[in-house]
């Protein structure tokens, strides 16, 4: 499996995009949120994947950072299935937001409506319910949001590693167990530690790079991606948050910028 980064930032970043990323093994991908607007499409493109390549795709919550690019995502995949390069589009999410979704499609879609119930469908998923996502096993969990109803997803590869996405905000209780020795995780780590009193990242429910190393060391990770980060030295991002988390975690850290892409079985 590789993770596609397509964007690493918060809601308001201007240097680089909102967070989503896409999950390709064995030909299959997974597109992860969609960020905030068209961008999602200049990001894929960018990064060599077609949205006809994308028969699935998971929501995390009902900010305008993660779903307003779904639009943009139906739009194009409606071309592609109306022109045969796509046989349909599979949209999980918890029920909150696939209702956001359906409305928002209602209002300000057209032709790409008769797709809807045949060939795009949205799937309502609940806390601790397992599909079949790309072919392998995803359980899907409530991170416990206290601002939005939000789910993460844990899913293990064809060569039983285990990755788990809890969302953008700290890792809640209800998904410990997932990310409990997980081969790898996904975590928001919104500034350095060093910059908390200026970003007030817990005061917005996030992460510092320095709290989100010591939480995944805690429970045993592996691999430790950051992301959903502010972006006011985007350039140093990089060089400034290795050097706060890796004295903190014993496992690989990544602090990938948009585009990077990172193949699971290296580490």
């Amino acid at each position: 499996m590789r993770i596609t980064i397509l964007g690493t930032g918060n809601a308001v970043v201007t240097k680089c995009y909102n967070t989503c990323f896409v999950l390709s093994e064995g030909g299959r991908n997974l597109l992860v949120d969609a960020g905030g607007g068209s961008g999602i499409i200049t990001q894929l493109s960018q990064a060599g994947i077609s949205p006809a390549e994308l028969p699935e795709i998971f929501v995390t919550h009902r900010h305008i950072d993660h779903i307003l690019g779904i639009m943009w995502m139906l739009r194009m995949q409606s071309y592609a299935v109306a022109a045969g390069q796509l046989e349909g589009v599979t949209i999980y999410a918890h029920d909150e937001a696939i209702s956001i979704i359906r409305e928002m499609a209602q209002m300000l879609l057209t032709r790409e409506l008769s797709f809807f119930g045949d060939r795009l469908r949205l799937v309502s998923v609940s806390d601790g319910e397992t599909r079949s996502v790309m072919g392998l096993s995803c359980t899907f969990f409530d991170i416990q949001s206290t601002k939005a109803k939000q789910f993460g997803f844990s899913i293990v590869t064809t060569e039983g590693l285990r990755l788990t996405c809890c969302g953008d905000e700290p890792l809640s209780e209800n998904g410990v167990s997932y990310a409990r020795h997980a081969d790898w995780l996904m975590h928001e780590a919104f500034c350095l530690e060093a910059e908390a009193d200026h970003f007030k990242p817990y005061e917005k429910h996030h992460s510092t790079v320095a709290s989100a190393c010591r939480r995944a060391e805690e429970l045993g990770v592996r691999n430790l991606v950051l992301y959903h980060t502010e972006d006011t030295h985007y350039a140093e991002r990089q060089r400034l948050y290795l050097a706060e988390g890796r004295p903190l975690f014993s496992g690989n850290l990544y602090v990938p910028y948009d585009l990077d892409v990172i193949e699971l079985g290296e580490a």
